[in-house]
């Protein structure tokens, strides 16, 4: 019996370094982390120990002869990354870390004072930086997060029945209280306290504060009531306190989604999963209610090339093809969407949807109320939003020409942006902090991860790598002695923030 990966893999790699005999694919250490997927076992050198199992935080790994029926692709996932490959060496990675004294092996020495610093941002990629610093030196870690529940991503930004995924978070939260560790919650950088302000309490300065800002299509109509972004969508559903309960309203029988990666397939699933579903997940009570007396019941995903560029994953879409009391359809109106389906190579994106029915779709019929479904719909790309009051429906591309499809509610879920950090540089093109290895250009002592490093790319693991640069470059400033020694205590800080923390009914 061998063990596989399968849908929600978070890629951070915990799972490669306690194998003890090295058959999870791809590392850290080879080119192709980071660009697949997801990682994969080899079923040929799997010795069956359990150990990724129980040290997965997302429970993504289980027995290939235990997986559920929709699991059971996931072997032969796993199974087909290694296929003419040839076998890598055996050998041992480092062990899970414990709480005991630090191993400084990151090139900080154990007798070095210890820095102070303050990473801004609860999510994976701050958790991540704070993790490090945590385990491989002496540094003293002060946590500062806007939102008044710790969490970033993890919490207001997967999906509610992915509840797998959000365990990560219990592995990030053992750090909160960690002896080192100060945590401060409804703290707005660049708002409550200034970044000078924190500099100066602080050796140095890691900012994890993201991409909040959602793209928008550049198209007429795109205001209109109704017409909202993916980005609050999934805020409603996961009860993020700056989006109110009556900020979405189901009443659309019919959505439009404009967007085909994964959280495009995330919004498109929950509208249309029977809420009993949902009910034993955190999602909201106000979403819960109001999808259980919502009206939806198409939802239409564009993508604007063809399905071999589609953005989702391919556990995504796999997850979508056993949605229980849901159809999954292609809409046939462009010949080059079939003809891709039906070329595709095994391995390629595109033929995971073979098997899955295609018909060319009659817009003018409203959607039968007898079951739900979602609907694919590539080589087509939005070029109005229609209505004067609330949203009527969308003027999409279709061939040489466009088409209207009728609906009550467009969700735009084309991507994510960065803004600006009050005190900080930013590069207005890519939506990022300008940088050299996480080192924040011009400004000593300051540095940036995850998304507002390297922009809106990359799952929740990709963030351990990313930090590992940071954390990396941070030190070796302080080796070098290029770190600028804080001015005021950490007890001043503290009493700082405990004074200038936001209360409810305080913005």
């Amino acid at each position: 019996m061998t063990y596989a990966i399968t849908q929600t893999c978070c890629s951070d790699a915990t799972c490669v370094a306690v194998c003890p005999v090295n058959c999870i694919h791809p590392t850290p250490q080879e080119r192709a982390f980071g660009s697949t997927e997801m990682l994969h076992i080899d079923p040929e050198t799997c010795i069956d120990c359990g150990a990724c199992a129980d040290a997965c935080p997302v429970d993504a790994i289980f027995p290939v002869d235990s997986l559920s029926a929709p699991q059971q692709q996931y072997a032969a996932i796993n199974a087909a990354y290694f296929a003419g490959k040839e076998p890598e060496p055996v050998g041992a990675g480092p062990n899970f870390h414990a709480w005991g004294e630090p191993v400084f092996e990151r090139g900080l020495p154990s007798d070095f004072t210890p820095i102070r610093v303050a990473v801004v941002g609860t999510g994976p990629a701050g958790m991540y930086a704070a993790e490090d610093l945590l385990l491989h030196t002496n540094a003293e870690v002060t946590l500062v997060d806007r939102l008044p529940l710790a969490g970033g991503l993890i919490r207001y930004g997967v999906a509610p029945d992915h509840p797998a995924t959000k365990k990560v978070g219990d592995t990030f939260a053992r750090f909160h209280s960690h002896p080192r560790v100060r945590m401060h919650l409804g703290v707005e950088i660049g708002k409550d306290i200034t970044a000078e302000e924190l500099a100066a309490h602080h050796d140095a300065v890691v900012y994890a504060v993201g991409a909040s800002a959602d793209r928008r299509l550049g198209i007429p109509g795109e205001d209109l009531p109704g017409s909202i972004s993916a980005t609050t969508f999934v805020s409603w559903y996961n009860a993020h306190p700056e989006v109110a309960p009556e900020a979405v309203a189901l009443t659309a029988e019919r959505v439009v989604v404009v967007g085909n990666g994964n959280v495009a397939l995330d919004v498109a699933r929950i509208l249309v999963t029977d809420p009993a579903a949902l009910a034993g997940t955190d999602i909201a009570d106000h979403a819960l209610a109001a999808l259980r007396d919502a009206s939806v019941r198409e939802v239409v995903l564009l993508g604007r090339r063809g399905p071999e560029y589609a953005a989702y994953t391919a556990s995504e879409l796999l997850a979508l093809k056993h949605l229980p009391g849901v159809d999954l359809v292609v809409d046939d109106h462009d010949p080059r969407t079939g003809a891709t389906i039906d070329g595709a190579e095994a391995n390629e994106k595109a033929a995971l949807l073979r098997g899955v029915p295609r018909e060319a779709a009659d817009w003018s019929a409203t959607p039968a109320s007898d079951r739900r479904r979602i609907v694919l719909r590539f080589h087509s790309a939005p070029v109005a939003v229609l209505g004067e009051d609330t949203v009527m429906g969308a003027r999409v591309t279709e061939g040489a020409g466009e088409r209207t499809i009728p609906a009550g509610m467009l969700l735009r879920a084309v991507g994510y942006r960065g803004m600006p950090v009050a005190g900080l540089p930013f590069d207005e093109a890519t939506g990022t902090v300008p940088h050299a290895g996480g080192r924040v250009s011009g400004m000593p002592g300051t540095y940036v991860v995850g998304w507002i490093k390297r922009g809106p790319s990359g799952g929740i693991g990709a963030n351990r790598t990313c930090a590992a640069e940071t954390v990396g470059t941070l030190l070796a400033d302080a080796v070098a002695g290029a770190l600028p020694a804080p001015s005021r205590t950490p007890r001043a800080f503290h009493r700082l923030a405990r004074r200038r923390a936001r209360r409810p009914g305080r913005g």
